[in-house]
Formats: C-alpha cells, sequence, structure tokens
C-alpha cells in the first residue's frame, strides 16, 4: 500500500516524474537492462525506493525466487536446521570419530543439536567417546553456531521494529542508536574478528595455566576446546568430570568465567563498549545506550545476587571441605555458569534442592541480546522487573536510568517470558509423562528441561537415562531454545503488511 500523501506518479527520477508503467517495468526482474527503464532513471528511482521502502511495502525482488522472499526469522530458523542435518550426517557417516561403536542416529542428532545449539547436554562422554578428530568435529559444530547465532541475533536486533532483508540492503531501517555506532555492512567480519580475538586470548591463558599439569603437548588441545566452547556457552568439555578437577584452580575457573560473561554480553556491547573506549582516548564522549546498560547493570546483579545466594545455601555445605577463596572462586562459578555456560565445578546432583532451584531461575534468565547465550534474556527480565517497580509506584511508564521504555517494548518482554515459560512447562510435563521416577522427580526433570530449552547443558545426571521419547523432547526443547525466543521477539517486533488497527470497546477486568 502507497502512503495516501504519496503515489507512484510522485516519485522524482533525475528532475522528471516516474510513472507507474516504468515503476512496474522496473520490478521485473530483467528492469535494468529494459529499454523502458533508462540507466539515469533506474538508478535514482533505486535509490529513492530504498529510502522510502521501511514506509512503504514494496517488493524489490525476483519473481519465482524463494532466497529474497524468506524473512530474517526464517533464515535464521533455517540455517540452524542445515546445520543441524549436516552434523547429524557427519557424525553418523564420516570415520574415525569414535573409539568404539559410532552414535545411533538419534544419538547423532541429539549430539548435533546440542553442538550446533551450544548446549552442552551429552548422551555420551565427549572425552572418552570421541577420538580427536571427533572432539574437533563437535568444536567445529559448536564453532558455527556460535558464530551464527552472534550473526543472525545481532542482524535481527539490529532491525527489530523495522522490516528487513538479511539477502539484500533494500527495506533495511536500522535503529536509530545502533545505526550510527555499527556499520551492518562490516557486522559479520566483525563479528569474527571479536569472536577469534576472545578466542584465542583464551586459549593462551588455558594453555599457560594446564602446560605444568597436562604437559607442553596434553594442554594445547584441551586449551583451545574449552576456550571456543565457552565463548560459545557451549558446556562441552574434554574432561569426564567437566570442571570438577580444577575445583581448587581459582585462576581456571575465573579465566573460564571470563570467557562465559564475554560470549553471553553480545557482540553490540562489545562494539559499544569498544567505542566508548575508544572515544576516550580521542577526548570525546560516546554514551552508551539503554540496552547496553541495562545488559551490563543486570549482569553484574545477576552474578553478585547469584553467589551471595549459592554461598548461604553452598557455605556450609557441598563446598565445606574447600578454602575459603576457593569457596568464594566456585560460588562466583556457580553464579555464572547456569546463565547458558554449562560447565560445572561441582556435582550438581549433590547440591541442595535451594541451590538447584536457584540454578533452575537462572538457567531461564540466561545471557543477554545478540549473544551465544540462551535464555529470556537479561534485558526481558530487567524490563518486567522494572514495569512492576513502575506500577507499584504508580507511573504508567517504565523508566531506567532516565529514559523511558516503550510500552511496545515492555508488552514485547512479557508475552516473551510467559511463551518460553509455557515451552518449559510443557516439556517439563512430557519429560515426567514418558520418564520413569526411578530415574528422577520432579526437581531433576524441570532441571533438564530449562537446562535443554535454555541451551545450558548442565545436567542432574539424567541426560544419558533418558527414553527415546525423552531424547526427541529434549532435542526439539534445544532447537526451540536456541531458535525460538529471538525469533518470537521479531515475530512480535516486525510489523506484518495489511495489519489494521482495530480494537474491541474497553471493559475493565480485576487483577489480583
Amino acid at each position: 500500500m502507497w502512503p495516501r500523501s504519496e503515489s507512484p506518479r510522485d516519485v522524482v527520477s533525475g528532475g522528471s516524474l516516474v510513472d507507474d508503467n516504468l515503476l512496474t517495468t522496473c520490478q521485473t526482474p530483467a528492469w535494468p537492462r529494459q529499454a523502458g527503464c533508462p540507466a539515469q532513471d533506474w538508478l535514482a528511482l533505486k535509490r529513492r525506493l530504498r529510502r522510502i521502502s521501511g514506509k512503504w511495502d514494496i517488493p524489490l525482488r525476483a519473481e519465482g525466487s524463494w532466497w529474497p522472499t524468506m524473512s530474517p526469522p526464517q533464515l535464521f530458523v533455517a540455517s540452524f536446521a542445515v546445520l543441524v542435518v549436516l552434523g547429524t550426517l557427519g557424525l553418523k557417516l564420516l570415520p574415525g570419530l569414535y573409539t568404539g561403536p559410532s552414535l545411533t542416529w538419534l544419538d547423532a542428532l541429539f549430539t548435533s543439536t546440542s553442538a550446533v545449539c551450544v548446549t552442552g547436554l551429552i548422551v555420551e562422554d565427549t572425552a572418552t567417546f570421541f577420538t580427536p578428530a571427533g572432539q574437533a568435529f563437535v568444536l567445529l559444530l559448536i564453532q558455527l553456531g556460535g558464530i551464527g547465532m552472534l550473526t543472525f541475533a545481532s542482524l535481527i536486533i539490529l532491525a527489530l521494529g523495522q522490516r528487513m532483508s538479511l539477502s539484500h540492503e533494500a527495506g533495511t531501517v536500522v535503529a536509530s542508536e545502533y545505526d550510527e555506532l555499527v556499520d551492518r555492512r562490516r557486522l559479520t567480519i566483525d563479528i569474527v574478528r571479536f569472536t577469534l580475538l576472545f578466542e584465542l586470548i583464551g586459549a593462551l591463558l588455558l594453555y599457560s595455566l594446564w602446560v605444568q599439569k597436562l604437559g607442553w603437548d596434553g594442554a594445547a588441545w584441551p586449551a583451545v576446546f574449552h576456550s571456543v566452547s565457552g565463548f560459545c556457552n557451549a558446556g562441552f568439555s574434554t574432561f569426564s568430570d567437566s570442571l570438577i578437577g580444577f575445583q581448587e584452580s581459582p585462576w581456571t575457573l575465573l579465566v573460564i568465567m571470563l570467557l562465559f560473561i564475554a560470549g553471553g554480553l553480545g557482540f553490540l556491547t562489545h562494539e559499544e563498549l569498544f567505542l566508548r573506549i575508544r572515544s576516550h582516548r580521542r577526548h570525546a564522549t560516546v554514551r552508551l545506550t539503554l540496552q547496553a546498560r541495562l545488559i551490563l547493570a543486570t549482569t553484574l546483579a545477576l552474578i553478585l545476587v547469584g553467589a551471595a545466594l549459592f554461598a548461604l545455601f553452598e557455605w556450609r555445605g557441598e563446598l565445606d571441605d574447600l578454602t575459603w577463596g576457593d569457596r568464594l572462586m566456585n560460588v562466583l562459578f556457580l553464579s555464572v555458569t547456569p546463565r547458558t555456560a554449562g560447565f560445572n565445578s561441582v556435582d550438581y546432583a549433590l547440591l541442595s534442592d535451594s541451590s538447584n532451584l536457584l540454578t533452575i531461575l537462572l538457567m531461564n534468565i540466561g545471557g543477554s541480546p545478540g549473544s551465544t547465550a540462551g535464555g529470556v534474556k537479561t534485558t526481558t527480565i530487567a524490563i518486567i522487573l522494572l514495569m512492576a517497580w513502575s506500577r507499584l509506584r504508580g507511573f504508567e511508564t517504565t523508566s531506567c536510568f532516565g529514559r523511558s521504555i516503550p510500552e511496545g517494548t515492555t508488552y514485547r518482554a512479557v508475552a516473551l517470558f510467559v511463551i518460553a515459560t509455557a515451552i518449559v512447562v510443557a516439556g517439563l510435563f512430557v519429560l515426567t509423562a514418558t520418564e520413569s521416577r526411578e530415574k528422577g522427580g520432579v526437581l531433576e526433570w524441570m532441571f533438564e528441561a530449562s537446562s535443554a530449552f535454555n541451551t545450558v547443558g548442565l545436567s542432574m545426571g539424567v541426560t544419558g537415562d533418558l527414553t527415546a521419547a525423552g531424547r526427541w523432547t529434549t532435542i526439539l526443547l534445544m532447537f526451540f531454545g536456541r531458535v525460538g525466543p529471538l525469533t518470537i521477539a521479531a515475530a512480535l517486533t516486525l510489523p506484518r503488511s495489511g495489519t489494521r488497527k482495530f480494537r474491541f470497546a474497553h471493559e475493565d477486568v480485576v487483577v489480583g
């Protein structure tokens, strides 16, 4: 639909009006070469259409081509689905990946989904079941899933609230705050640079810490594997007990925690922090966006509050045998790793019910938008809490850091939280119905469902005992958890053509 204020005849091209016939001609597959569309008129019209395509629903694609017509959420889901299928075929068909018999098709699909969706749940021990070549293949899936998540998530976030096409730039409108900070044309290459830089630094630090224990040759591969797995928040480990063996190695836990946090903050936050640091060096000031400030404040609050509660629950419990310094580092690790990192320095089956319930809550929160982490995201929880606090104080608008958050954003945050919670509860019902009570109770299956959907990878030791129905349920939870929240957020944000502003008459309902 054309806006009422303008029509195709109002588009100026080279000082003359472009009529409807020329506009129709210039939308055909061969429009640059047709006689009815001169080169100068085509270029001017193309620039004009790109500038106004954020307001007009103009199809700038060749008819019969399915790739340009896919929406960003569709591309996002399709890319992960294809990668999961390729990973499954590779795990099943490539030689030399296993120390013994190969995985079954269902277990190969489970492992591929867990790696691509950077979850970390396993049905076989990565350290003993896979050869170095098999571990390298799993790490490749983790890296592709992590970078793919960062790339697509950042692109979708940049276009939320506006129309967007990933196959061409026409119709792409970026939020004004990020438009000045991020160059879309260099977004992917910058994401790869940031990712490889963090992973390289992490690998070097871990190698220097592990070389005395594992040797010059033995420390190299575990350092690389854990650095990539840590930054991507995957949770896969080349050690059978994950990081329980490093429970009394505070520097190792600190390095891997920093990798968790770096991967969980999101690329856009990294970019803003980098630009702000560079601006200080140039004696200028770049203001952090509200999103970046919310992410940093919420992340810090979750780490500190979570660590304090874990210390309250486990200081004289599972961590009682450790020194004071090791206890402090482990409670910090317990606070960070549930937000989709997946490594564990303690056995969660031995923790108190209070600690496991707190872990479930942190798993459902997850990391930040545009990151490798899952969950409903820190900004979603922050907006919901801010909205509740504003309502309690009698304010109609949700405010933070001297800014008001649009009502549409708060509604989307609530909707996303409700949908994600409903999916986890549905998964919990299926697991409790299909799995034996002897394998675990409601807490164990709630822990498993939350870990799968929020792509955490932590478990209370019941993953390997899942039935076929339970494994299919976990596979779906992992896949929906990786692509679902972001896709749902995009679907709730991106406007749909033909939507009419229509409502029924108001009638109030008593709440509470």
